[in-house]
Protein backbone atom coordinates (compact mmCIF):
# COMPACT_ATOMS: atom_id res chain seq x y z
CA UNK A 1 0.00 0.00 0.00
CA UNK A 2 1.09 3.51 -0.65
CA UNK A 3 2.07 6.02 2.11
CA UNK A 4 -0.21 9.26 1.62
CA UNK A 5 0.30 12.50 3.52
CA UNK A 6 -3.71 13.43 2.33
CA UNK A 7 -5.92 10.92 3.21
CA UNK A 8 -9.13 12.06 1.24
CA UNK A 9 -12.47 10.18 2.81
CA UNK A 10 -15.84 10.32 1.64
CA UNK A 11 -18.32 10.25 4.25
CA UNK A 12 -21.83 8.70 3.11
CA UNK A 13 -21.51 4.93 2.14
CA UNK A 14 -17.85 4.99 2.98
CA UNK A 15 -17.66 5.77 7.11
CA UNK A 16 -21.19 5.07 7.59
CA UNK A 17 -24.70 4.29 6.13
CA UNK A 18 -26.92 6.72 7.91
CA UNK A 19 -26.76 5.88 11.92
CA UNK A 20 -24.84 2.95 10.95
CA UNK A 21 -20.89 3.41 10.54
CA UNK A 22 -18.80 1.04 8.86
CA UNK A 23 -17.04 -0.86 11.06
CA UNK A 24 -13.74 -1.28 8.62
CA UNK A 25 -13.02 2.38 7.92
CA UNK A 26 -13.22 3.59 11.37
CA UNK A 27 -10.94 0.54 12.21
CA UNK A 28 -9.03 2.21 9.29
CA UNK A 29 -9.12 6.06 10.52
CA UNK A 30 -8.11 4.79 14.12
CA UNK A 31 -4.90 3.28 11.90
CA UNK A 32 -4.02 6.15 10.41
CA UNK A 33 -4.14 8.15 13.67
CA UNK A 34 -2.03 5.81 15.34
CA UNK A 35 0.92 6.50 12.98
CA UNK A 36 0.04 11.00 13.44
CA UNK A 37 -1.72 10.75 9.79
CA UNK A 38 -4.92 12.74 10.22
CA UNK A 39 -6.87 11.97 7.73
CA UNK A 40 -9.74 14.57 5.53
CA UNK A 41 -13.29 14.05 5.40
CA UNK A 42 -14.91 15.11 2.15
CA UNK A 43 -18.66 14.96 1.78
CA UNK A 44 -21.20 16.30 -0.50
CA UNK A 45 -23.55 16.46 1.91
CA UNK A 46 -24.09 20.22 2.59
CA UNK A 47 -26.91 19.39 5.34
CA UNK A 48 -24.28 19.45 7.90
CA UNK A 49 -22.48 22.13 9.80
CA UNK A 50 -18.96 21.04 10.67
CA UNK A 51 -18.97 20.75 14.06
CA UNK A 52 -22.22 18.27 13.34
CA UNK A 53 -20.08 16.20 11.44
CA UNK A 54 -17.02 16.27 13.87
CA UNK A 55 -19.79 15.05 16.29
CA UNK A 56 -21.36 12.33 14.26
CA UNK A 57 -18.10 11.14 13.59
CA UNK A 58 -17.35 11.06 17.40
CA UNK A 59 -20.15 9.19 18.07
CA UNK A 60 -18.84 6.20 16.09
CA UNK A 61 -15.47 6.92 17.72
CA UNK A 62 -13.59 9.00 15.60
CA UNK A 63 -12.28 11.85 16.43
CA UNK A 64 -11.93 14.33 13.62
CA UNK A 65 -10.04 17.69 13.23
CA UNK A 66 -12.80 20.66 12.27
CA UNK A 67 -9.91 21.82 9.79
CA UNK A 68 -9.95 18.44 8.13
CA UNK A 69 -13.74 18.29 7.03
CA UNK A 70 -14.68 20.11 4.06
CA UNK A 71 -18.12 19.86 3.06
CA UNK A 72 -19.59 21.11 -0.26
CA UNK A 73 -21.38 23.61 1.73
CA UNK A 74 -18.35 25.21 2.94
CA UNK A 75 -16.70 25.44 -0.86
CA UNK A 76 -19.89 26.47 -2.55
CA UNK A 77 -20.03 29.42 0.42
CA UNK A 78 -16.08 29.49 -0.04
CA UNK A 79 -16.82 30.30 -3.88
CA UNK A 80 -19.08 32.60 -3.85
CA UNK A 81 -17.60 34.71 -1.23
CA UNK A 82 -14.30 35.21 -3.65
CA UNK A 83 -16.44 35.18 -7.13
CA UNK A 84 -19.53 37.21 -6.24
CA UNK A 85 -17.82 39.07 -2.67
CA UNK A 86 -21.01 41.63 -2.78
CA UNK A 87 -23.79 39.82 -4.27
CA UNK A 88 -27.12 39.21 -2.83
CA UNK A 89 -27.66 35.45 -2.41
CA UNK A 90 -30.70 33.21 -2.18
CA UNK A 91 -30.68 29.36 -1.17
CA UNK A 92 -32.51 26.58 -1.10
CA UNK A 93 -30.49 24.36 2.32
CA UNK A 94 -30.41 23.59 5.62
CA UNK A 95 -28.28 24.50 7.77
CA UNK A 96 -25.02 23.05 6.88
CA UNK A 97 -25.24 25.43 3.87
CA UNK A 98 -26.79 28.47 5.89
CA UNK A 99 -24.00 29.06 8.33
CA UNK A 100 -21.47 27.81 5.93
CA UNK A 101 -22.29 31.46 4.29
CA UNK A 102 -22.59 33.30 7.02
CA UNK A 103 -19.35 32.39 8.18
CA UNK A 104 -18.17 33.11 4.89
CA UNK A 105 -19.93 36.78 5.15
CA UNK A 106 -22.27 36.12 2.62
CA UNK A 107 -25.73 37.91 2.72
CA UNK A 108 -28.69 36.18 2.27
CA UNK A 109 -31.92 36.82 1.09
CA UNK A 110 -35.54 35.67 0.36
CA UNK A 111 -34.82 36.20 -3.13
CA UNK A 112 -31.98 37.34 -5.37
CA UNK A 113 -31.63 38.04 -8.93
CA UNK A 114 -28.02 37.74 -8.60
CA UNK A 115 -27.02 34.42 -6.80
CA UNK A 116 -29.00 31.52 -5.97
CA UNK A 117 -27.52 28.57 -4.51
CA UNK A 118 -29.09 24.65 -3.61
CA UNK A 119 -28.46 22.77 -1.41
CA UNK A 120 -30.41 19.29 -0.09
CA UNK A 121 -33.27 20.50 2.14
CA UNK A 122 -35.31 17.79 3.53
CA UNK A 123 -38.28 20.18 4.01
CA UNK A 124 -38.29 21.18 0.62
CA UNK A 125 -41.80 22.18 -0.62
CA UNK A 126 -43.07 23.46 -3.87
CA UNK A 127 -42.91 27.11 -3.24
CA UNK A 128 -39.25 27.16 -2.52
CA UNK A 129 -38.77 25.40 -5.97
CA UNK A 130 -40.92 28.27 -7.50
CA UNK A 131 -39.06 30.44 -6.00
CA UNK A 132 -35.47 29.31 -6.93
CA UNK A 133 -36.93 29.11 -10.30
CA UNK A 134 -38.15 32.44 -10.55
CA UNK A 135 -34.81 33.80 -9.09
CA UNK A 136 -32.82 31.48 -11.85
CA UNK A 137 -34.97 33.16 -14.47
CA UNK A 138 -34.48 36.46 -13.33
CA UNK A 139 -30.91 36.02 -14.14
CA UNK A 140 -29.31 35.45 -10.70
CA UNK A 141 -26.00 32.87 -10.93
CA UNK A 142 -27.43 29.15 -10.55
CA UNK A 143 -25.08 27.64 -8.25
CA UNK A 144 -25.62 23.84 -6.78
CA UNK A 145 -23.59 22.11 -3.87
CA UNK A 146 -23.86 18.86 -5.60
CA UNK A 147 -24.84 16.76 -8.16
CA UNK A 148 -25.64 13.54 -6.37
CA UNK A 149 -29.11 12.17 -7.29
CA UNK A 150 -29.40 9.71 -4.57
CA UNK A 151 -27.02 8.94 -0.99
CA UNK A 152 -27.18 5.92 0.92
CA UNK A 153 -28.33 5.52 4.22
CA UNK A 154 -29.63 3.04 6.46
CA UNK A 155 -32.92 2.40 4.77
CA UNK A 156 -31.43 2.69 1.11
CA UNK A 157 -30.66 5.25 -1.70
CA UNK A 158 -32.87 8.39 -1.19
CA UNK A 159 -33.33 11.37 -3.10
CA UNK A 160 -30.16 13.60 -3.12
CA UNK A 161 -29.66 17.21 -3.79
CA UNK A 162 -28.90 16.59 -7.40
CA UNK A 163 -32.32 15.20 -7.94
CA UNK A 164 -34.08 18.52 -6.71
CA UNK A 165 -30.91 20.73 -8.60
CA UNK A 166 -32.08 18.50 -12.33
CA UNK A 167 -35.86 19.59 -11.24
CA UNK A 168 -35.02 23.04 -11.06
CA UNK A 169 -32.79 22.81 -14.20
CA UNK A 170 -35.62 21.32 -16.29
CA UNK A 171 -38.00 24.43 -15.62
CA UNK A 172 -35.49 27.00 -16.04
CA UNK A 173 -33.32 25.86 -18.90
CA UNK A 174 -30.26 26.71 -16.75
CA UNK A 175 -27.53 24.67 -16.48
CA UNK A 176 -26.28 24.70 -12.81
CA UNK A 177 -22.12 25.51 -11.65
CA UNK A 178 -21.52 22.33 -9.17
CA UNK A 179 -19.48 22.61 -6.80
CA UNK A 180 -18.92 19.08 -5.47
CA UNK A 181 -17.98 15.97 -6.34
CA UNK A 182 -17.26 15.04 -9.21
CA UNK A 183 -15.84 18.45 -9.30
CA UNK A 184 -12.32 19.06 -8.25
CA UNK A 185 -13.07 22.29 -5.81
CA UNK A 186 -13.26 20.92 -2.58
CA UNK A 187 -9.76 18.70 -3.17
CA UNK A 188 -8.30 22.00 -4.71
CA UNK A 189 -9.26 23.51 -1.30
CA UNK A 190 -7.87 20.88 1.19
CA UNK A 191 -4.52 20.86 -1.58
CA UNK A 192 -4.21 25.25 -1.57
CA UNK A 193 -4.79 25.54 2.31
CA UNK A 194 -2.63 22.55 3.67
CA UNK A 195 0.30 22.90 0.78
CA UNK A 196 0.05 19.20 -0.42
CA UNK A 197 1.63 17.78 -3.68
CA UNK A 198 -1.07 16.10 -5.65
CA UNK A 199 1.23 12.77 -5.60
CA UNK A 200 0.46 12.63 -1.82
CA UNK A 201 -3.23 12.83 -2.02
CA UNK A 202 -5.76 9.94 -2.45
CA UNK A 203 -9.20 9.97 -2.34
CA UNK A 204 -11.16 7.34 -1.22
CA UNK A 205 -14.54 6.78 -1.85
CA UNK A 206 -17.65 4.42 -2.93
CA UNK A 207 -19.38 6.36 -5.25
CA UNK A 208 -17.63 6.13 -8.62
CA UNK A 209 -19.70 9.36 -10.48
CA UNK A 210 -18.46 11.40 -7.61
CA UNK A 211 -15.30 10.65 -5.08
CA UNK A 212 -13.80 8.29 -8.25
CA UNK A 213 -14.30 10.75 -10.80
CA UNK A 214 -13.38 13.95 -8.98
CA UNK A 215 -10.18 12.21 -7.78
CA UNK A 216 -9.47 11.26 -11.36
CA UNK A 217 -10.15 14.15 -13.00
CA UNK A 218 -7.72 16.18 -9.91
CA UNK A 219 -5.30 13.83 -11.21
CA UNK A 220 -4.67 11.84 -7.55
CA UNK A 221 -5.03 8.38 -6.88
CA UNK A 222 -8.00 7.12 -5.76
CA UNK A 223 -9.43 4.27 -3.99
CA UNK A 224 -12.99 2.80 -4.40
CA UNK A 225 -14.65 0.55 -1.84
CA UNK A 226 -17.37 -1.57 -2.43
CA UNK A 227 -19.84 -0.33 0.71
CA UNK A 228 -21.87 2.05 -0.58
CA UNK A 229 -23.67 3.18 -3.96
CA UNK A 230 -21.47 1.74 -6.93
CA UNK A 231 -20.32 -1.93 -6.58
CA UNK A 232 -16.81 -3.34 -7.38
CA UNK A 233 -18.39 -4.96 -10.54
CA UNK A 234 -19.61 -1.65 -12.09
CA UNK A 235 -16.41 0.18 -11.61
CA UNK A 236 -14.56 -2.32 -13.20
CA UNK A 237 -16.82 -1.70 -16.20
CA UNK A 238 -15.75 1.96 -16.58
CA UNK A 239 -13.29 3.37 -18.87
CA UNK A 240 -11.42 5.01 -16.00
CA UNK A 241 -10.28 2.90 -12.95
CA UNK A 242 -9.09 3.76 -9.69
CA UNK A 243 -5.70 2.92 -8.42
CA UNK A 244 -7.89 0.00 -6.33
CA UNK A 245 -10.72 -1.85 -5.65
CA UNK A 246 -11.45 -3.32 -2.29
CA UNK A 247 -14.32 -4.70 -0.67
CA UNK A 248 -13.74 -2.27 2.06
CA UNK A 249 -10.40 -0.36 3.52
CA UNK A 250 -9.10 -3.63 6.11
CA UNK A 251 -8.90 -5.19 2.91
CA UNK A 252 -6.28 -2.15 1.60
CA UNK A 253 -3.80 -2.67 4.24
Amino acid sequence: MKKYKAYCIDLDGTVYRGSEPIIETVDFIHRLQRVGIEPFFVTNNASQTPDQVKEKLFGFGIEAKRSHIMTSAMAAAKYIAIHYPQAAVSMIGERGLHDALIENGVEIVPSSNEVFVMGIDRDISYEKLAQACLDVRSGAVFISTNSDRAFPNERGLMPGNGAFTALVQASTGVDPLFIGKPQGHMLNIIQLEHQFAKEDMVMIGDNYDTDILAGIDFGIDTIHVNTGVTSTDEVKAKPLLPVAMVENLLKWV
